[in-house]
């Protein structure tokens, strides 16, 4: 069971450039551990829920929304918004807060950032807790986009390929990503709305019916569907298509925890396998009735463990400062 919800006891407006603000909101315990919330898609945006993976009598957690989702401004903005715009934002966030040192928590997109900035800033990450580990390598997203999740959903992925005619469908990112960022407010709303619904439909180990309402609401879909397909036609902004575990000497110190449901469609164990074997030091947990959600019993559990394991190891360090 995860923590009692909770309001933020602080929140900001956080000019990162001439375009983009960011919502930023602080829980918690002011005094207590810092911890950043690294939320998915991209642009998926923080909710209420993600506050309660973290004891609160023991951590000052930090939660944002990310460059044109959520409460961030403007809203699905494609321009100014790459991994590296994200990660430089991160450091504003802590500069800004006045943070030496935070956990880091992020699942599937989350965990990409978290480990694309960690790799970049090892010195402020006093431990990362990873979960549905996403490397957006290109298989990766042929799986999802293309050939393999169709196989096992094939009612759900008819829905998804429906706003696609079928002289298009194949290269469905690319057909998708036309419509996301072309002139017709008509096509790009349903193109987001089925493909934000396909991830919801897939998200879970039992199918919920609630997610893919959340996940078809319009305005939630366009920034969703759009920021992810921009992402992902553009490879992550990374330098090879491996590029976060060739980067892992840099991170191999620092304590870790991965998570991973061994049922995920939406981001398949192998990647999960493939950080792992690259990074033995890191705590590796296979959730074995479980698929990509984070809030599905025994994924949450790891992650509630991994948070308090986490917070006694780090107060000792934390009181010295």
């Amino acid at each position: 069971m995860s923590y009692p919800s909770l309001q933020p006891y602080a929140t900001h407006r956080l000019r990162v450039s001439e375009l983009h603000e960011l919502h930023v909101e602080e829980c918690g315990n002011p005094d207590g551990i810092p911890a950043l919330y690294v939320h998915g898609g991209p642009g998926g945006g923080i909710e209420p829920w993600h506050r309660q993976f973290f004891d609160p009598e023991r951590y000052r957690l930090v939660l944002f929304d990310q460059r044109g989702c959520g409460r961030s401004t403007p809203h699905a903005e494609l321009r100014q918004n790459t991994t590296w715009d994200l990660v430089a934002d991160m450091e504003r966030i802590r500069d800004h807060l006045e943070i030496s040192s935070w956990l880091i928590f992020g699942g599937s997109w989350g965990s990409t950032l978290a480990l694309a900035y960690a790799i970049t800033h090892p010195q402020p990450v006093s431990a990362l807790v990873l979960r549905g580990i996403f490397l957006l390598r290109r298989d990766e997203i042929e799986w999802f986009y293309q050939n393999g999740a169709s196989w096992m959903f094939p009612d759900a992925w008819e829905h998804f390929i429906a706003p696609i005619p079928e002289p298009e469908r194949d290269d469905l990112l690319q057909a998708y990503h036309r419509r996301l960022t072309g002139s017709d407010p008509v096509a790009r709303e349903q193109a987001a709305r089925a493909w934000s619904i396909w991830e919801g439909s897939t998200s879970k180990l039992r199918p919920s019916p609630d997610l893919m309402l959340r996940f078809g609401e319009a305005r939630f879909a366009v920034a969703f569907a759009s920021i992810e397909c921009h992402y992902f036609v553009n490879r992550g902004f990374f330098e090879t298509d491996n590029w976060l575990i060739e980067q892992i000497d840099r991170i191999r110190h620092i304590p870790a925890t991965l998570v991973q449901g061994r049922y995920d469609v939406v981001c398949p164990m192998r990647s999960a396998w493939d950080l792992h074997c690259a990074w033995p030091e890191a705590q590796f947990h296979v959730v074995g009735d479980a698929g990509h959600a984070a809030s599905e019993p025994g994924t949450l559990h790891q992650l509630l463990s991994a948070t308090d394991r986490y917070a006694d190891t780090l107060r000792s360090r934390h009181r010295r400062r």
